[in-house]
């Protein structure tokens, strides 16, 4: 046997004896473990029973209502008076849960159509958020002002005080200072004025009972509306009203381009004709013609081609 086996044989040896060693040892102290683990698990269920035992939850006296003065009770914590308490906007969700149960609560009754609503002036976005010192999004304020109208569709005959009082709170400061439009009038010459805006155009239109002449900016209309969607446009309430012989247009457009000119004759144009004919206006708000068209075109940012467009990025 070589020299390099032996000392081999002399350290496989050793380390078995080693092992075993080890193996008696743990063995040994394998009940002291055991031991202290149950010492240990007995002081800590001896320590809870003493906590639960001080601890004992105790239901409250009975209360004897035969005494006229009964001890305030103090509650166990505060409690918020509002479900919203938590949220982010607690008057805004507190506003839509009320109006939400007040149109389900008055779902039955009558109410109006479109065309006969009375006008409201309810609270701007601003004002709203002075009034409850909450930031509020237009699009959250938007649910508000839904439910709102749809209460304010309820048959005034019937509108219970419940609900007037609430859309009370919502109207507008200072509305009744607020002064009505004024009605169209008819001049000697038998004209009618409507003034339309759309874009940035801006159109004044006379209206008077004649044989069907059109005149923009003192030129007929297919030199001044080269496009035939734009006269279309122009002239759509008298095409729907069937009244495009019967009168004379006479119309002063300024500011914007083609398209913006042509619709902003047609609300001028739909105005002057309710002046002459009021009993035309369901016909002309089913067309879309007394409709004011707010859209504007949305401005340029910094660094962007134009509003939302980028420039093209190339990467070598």
């Amino acid at each position: 046997m070589t020299k390099t086996s032996i000392q081999h044989l002399s350290s496989t040896s050793r380390l078995s004896w080693t092992c075993c060693q080890c193996r008696s040892q743990s063995a040994s102290l394998r009940p002291q473990w055991r031991q202290s683990q149950a010492f240990s698990t007995t002081t800590r269920s001896e320590a809870n029973t003493s906590i639960q035992a001080e601890d004992e939850i105790r239901a409250a006296p009975e209360i004897d209502f035969d005494k006229p003065d009964l001890p305030k009770q103090v509650p166990a914590r505060i409690i918020p008076s509002s479900p919203s308490y938590f949220t982010g906007s607690p008057q805004l969700n507190d506003n839509i849960l009320l109006l939400q149960s007040l149109v389900e609560k008055y779902a039955h009754v009558p109410t109006v159509t479109s065309e006969h609503t009375p006008r409201a002036y309810w609270k701007s976005l601003g004002q709203y958020r002075s009034s409850h010192g909450e930031r509020v999004s237009a699009s959250s304020y938007s649910k508000i002002l839904q439910l709102l109208n749809q209460l304010n569709r309820i048959h005034p005959s019937f509108c219970p005080k419940e609900v007037s009082t609430i859309m009370e709170s919502f109207h507008r400061p200072g509305i009744d200072r607020v002064s009505e439009a004024k009605p169209g009038k008819i001049d000697q010459s038998g004209r009618s004025l409507g003034v339309g805006r759309r874009k940035e155009a801006t159109a004044r239109v006379w209206l008077v009972e004649g044989t069907g002449e059109v005149l923009v900016n003192g030129k007929t209309i297919a030199h001044a509306l080269p496009r035939l969607h734009d006269r279309e446009s122009a002239l759509w309430a008298l095409t729907i009203t069937e009244r495009v012989d019967k009168y004379n247009v006479f119309a002063l457009v300024e500011g914007g381009g083609t398209t913006g000119q042509a619709e902003s004759i047609t609300l001028a144009l739909a105005k002057a004709l309710l002046v002459h004919e009021p009993a035309l206006k369901p016909a002309l708000r089913r067309a879309g013609c007394v409709t004011s068209d707010a859209r504007r075109v949305e401005r340029k940012k910094p660094g962007h081609v134009k509003a939302r467009k980028m420039p093209t990025w190339v990467k070598r």
